[in-house]
Parts: C-alpha cells; sequence; structure tokens
C-alpha cells in the first residue's frame, strides 16, 4: 500500500510542478471572472499546506491545525511555490515511506491528502480553462483534456 501511495503522490506532485512552470505570475494571482473564486496560487497554497498538515496531523494523532509552508505573497511566486512543492513531496514521500500497513488513522490522513489533491487538480482544471492559460501536457493526458468525445 505504501508504495503504490508514494506513485500516487509523485504522480500528483509532478502534474502540479507542470502547472507551475506553466503560469505567469500574473496568472497567478488571477480569480475566475465573475465567479467566486480564489486565487490560482491560493489554491497551491491549500495543496502545500494540506502537505504540511496531514502529515503532523498523522504523526502526532490528532489534528493539529493547518499551516502552509508558503506565505498569502508567496502565492505568486512559481519559484517559491516550485522549491515548496518539491520540499512538501520529499516529506510526504518520506512519512508515507514510514507508515505501518495497519496504523489505519496515518492511512485515513494519507488518503485524504491524496483525494484533497485530487480534487484541487479538479479545481485547476477549471483556472485552465476559464483563464485561457495552456494546458500542460502532462495535464492533457493524466486528464484527457480537450479530447473529442
Amino acid at each position: 500500500m505504501n508504495e503504490l501511495l508514494r506513485r500516487r503522490f509523485s504522480r500528483a506532485n509532478t502534474l502540479y510542478l507542470d502547472f507551475v512552470d506553466a503560469v505567469s505570475a500574473e496568472q497567478l494571482g488571477s480569480h475566475l471572472a465573475d465567479l467566486p473564486s480564489d486565487t490560482v496560487g491560493h489554491q497551491l497554497w491549500c495543496v502545500l499546506g494540506a502537505r504540511e498538515s496531514y502529515p503532523r496531523a498523522a504523526r502526532a494523532g490528532e489534528w493539529k491545525g493547518f499551516t502552509s509552508p508558503v506565505t498569502g505573497e508567496h502565492t505568486t511566486d512559481a519559484a517559491a511555490l516550485r522549491a515548496a512543492f518539491t520540499r512538501t513531496a520529499a516529506d510526504v514521500e518520506d512519512w508515507i515511506a514510514g507508515v505501518d500497513a495497519e496504523d489505519e488513522a496515518s492511512l485515513t490522513y494519507a488518503l485524504a491528502l491524496l483525494e484533497h489533491e485530487t480534487q484541487h487538480h479538479g479545481q485547476l482544471i477549471r483556472y485552465l480553462y476559464g483563464l485561457g492559460i495552456d494546458r500542460p501536457e502532462s495535464w492533457q493526458r493524466q486528464y484527457a483534456l480537450d479530447e473529442e468525445f
């Protein structure tokens, strides 16, 4: 199970890195027009915060609050976001590698974190389309974007 989770988180991280590489600072600070929405960068702030917060909760055996490794002003800084994604991916990989197969609470946090990441992928796809941002090739392949049905 740990190896499967590790591979799925690795894939999710690759998609996030490709996303960060595809957007400008202006796009990171953008909202969807005429819709209640946060900025693109704040979506990434939330993903990074979950990566920091869920493993901490699993290790402690209880929720310890939500924190993010990036501040609000870094949500438009692609280099800072990329560094945080790289760092948190390594932290999550180390955590997952150490989870005991019988530790249901930690596995529940791991699955919740993976669900959270996937949910944000869906939200970010809306931003890609809504803001007219070219979709990264990895996102095209992973989610069959722009295919004819």
